[in-house]
């Protein structure tokens, strides 16, 4: 499947993923290069639309380094194409293919720590921290966050109960409160503790917990204390 706008010319194919297509290319009129993100369904449902909406909308109201910032939400068949800035960014999660020494760690720890501080400021709680959300330019080594389609604008909102099957966010690093089986409200401190399993994941090339049941992940997280990090790799 792929972009049919006027306005730009579509380059190579950079993640083909389940729910999203993601493209580089350029903005003919500027000659300005882009990234330009596609809804992977034909038809998708209204709420990918409203997602796909609500992250152009609540980016493009942030004007903070480290947030990659979008141009435009253009109509493509039946769904949108998200157009972004292209800050020259790979995943963190495609950039290292084991654990992070200290110093690369400390550099993409504190500038992450930074990122989230600043949206904290503005009211926003990402919900989706993960490496594969993380781009970092392989020249500059900024470090960027991507993807606020599940983000909220609020404070603090309560998390109904749901099927770990639909739990907004990626199992392997959620919150607690973001299952929806605690008593309590989703604050910015959800961030953090998905924060906290990304910087797990960096220092030892693992997740705290691994299961191919999603009920026993998040009875893990609630639960279950994570192995320290230097039981897992000695040197830490």
């Amino acid at each position: 499947m792929t972009i049919n706008l006027a306005r730009y010319q579509i380059g190579e194919l950079i993640y083909n993923g389940t729910r999203t297509l993601v493209y580089r290319g350029v903005k003919l009129d500027e000659r300005l290069s882009v990234i330009l993100k596609k809804l992977g369904p034909e038809y998708p449902t209204f709420n990918e639309l409203l997602q796909f909406r609500h992250q152009y909308v609540l980016t493009k109201n942030l004007d903070l380094p480290g947030i990659v910032k979008p141009i435009s939400l253009e109509k493509d068949g039946n769904g949108y194409v998200l157009v972004m800035e292209d800050v020259g960014g790979i995943s963190l999660s495609d950039y290292y293919s084991g654990p992070l020494n200290l110093e690369e760690f400390f550099n993409v720890g504190l500038s992450l720590t930074k990122i989230l501080a600043k949206l904290y400021r503005n009211r926003v709680i990402h919900k989706d921290i993960k490496p594969a959300n993380i781009l970092i330019n392989p020249e500059t080594k900024e470090i960027f966050l991507i993807d606020f389609s599940i983000s909220s604008l609020l404070p603090r909102e309560s998390q109904e109960i749901l099927n770990p099957n639909v739990l907004e966010g990626t199992l392997a690093y959620i919150s607690p409160e973001q299952t929806g089986r605690m008593n309590r409200g989703i604050d910015y401190r959800s961030d953090f503790y998905s924060l906290g399993v990304t910087f797990y994941e960096l220092l030892t090339g693992e997740v705290p917990f691994t299961s191919n049941e999603p009920m026993e992940l998040v009875h893990c997280h609630i639960a279950r204390m994570a192995k320290p990090p230097h039981l897992v790799k000695a040197d830490i």
